[in-house]
């Protein structure tokens, strides 16, 4: 893309597909969506800057988006780190004596998952201790926004779009702070194999390339047209 003098945004792609680029309404171009949804998807993980990007100005640049959209990069957090580890376990890259050591505060959860169910097989224990961390992560996300709500005096969504008074530092950067450090083995699970790496990048490039030699018409109807429409310059 880059050869082309183009460059790959996701949310800007995300926004354009639902927009345009799906078509199921004979009275307009894509998805029957809010607007609220629409604008979280530009506005839930960084800012545009209405003088690069004036195609953008109905999603008021200049104010916040909804707490949903200002939350989603936490939950995002939340369900990858409980995933990851999730995953690990059942593919052996870590056992439950790592966990317990490098997630202390998972470990807690799992002993009270042992105490609860000692005849349970271990992936089941260990089912019970990360569902139970998913919902004190949760809990404390409600928790810990009220709070840093009614710190700041929001009480409306006006507020929210234009808080009334400097916000404390951002939750997003306190919870990815608490994440590495509850958290260590996130980073130390890629790292325990770096062949599963290697494999998955080979198979990426092999889909990737797969997908540009596929003729297009086997693509359906209206995105053939849509690629017509859009295609890159020679």
């Amino acid at each position: 893309m880059h050869e082309h003098g183009l460059i790959f945004d996701h949310n800007l792609h995300a926004l354009r597909i639902v927009e345009d680029f799906e078509q199921r309404y004979a009275a307009f171009r894509g998805l029957n969506l809010t607007f609220e949804v629409r604008e979280g998807i530009i506005k839930h993980s960084h800012d545009y800057d209405i003088r690069e990007h004036p195609e953008l100005a109905e999603y008021l640049l200049d104010q916040r988006p909804p707490l949903e959209a200002q939350l989603i990069d936490l939950t995002d957090e939340i369900a990858y780190n409980t995933a990851d580890l999730d995953d690990g376990y059942e593919a052996h890259l870590l056992s439950l004596e790592q966990i317990r050591e490098g997630v202390p505060v998972l470990s807690a959860s799992i002993a009270k998952s042992e105490q609860l169910y000692p005849d349970a097989p271990d992936k089941l224990k260990f089912n019970e201790a990360l569902k139970r961390i998913l919902n004190l992560f949760v809990d404390d996300l409600i928790t810990n926004t009220r709070a840093r709500l009614n710190q700041a005096g929001i009480r409306n969504l006006e507020d929210v779009r234009n808080p009334p008074n400097a916000s404390p530092p951002s939750a997003r950067h306190r919870s990815r702070a608490q994440t590495k450090q509850e958290f260590p083995l996130r980073e130390s699970l890629f790292q325990l194999s770096p062949g599963r790496r290697k494999r998955r990048r080979r198979a990426r490039r092999r889909r990737t390339i797969h997908l540009l030699d596929e003729p297009t018409h086997n693509a359906p109807h209206n995105y053939q047209e849509k690629a017509k429409e859009d295609s890159l310059p020679a």
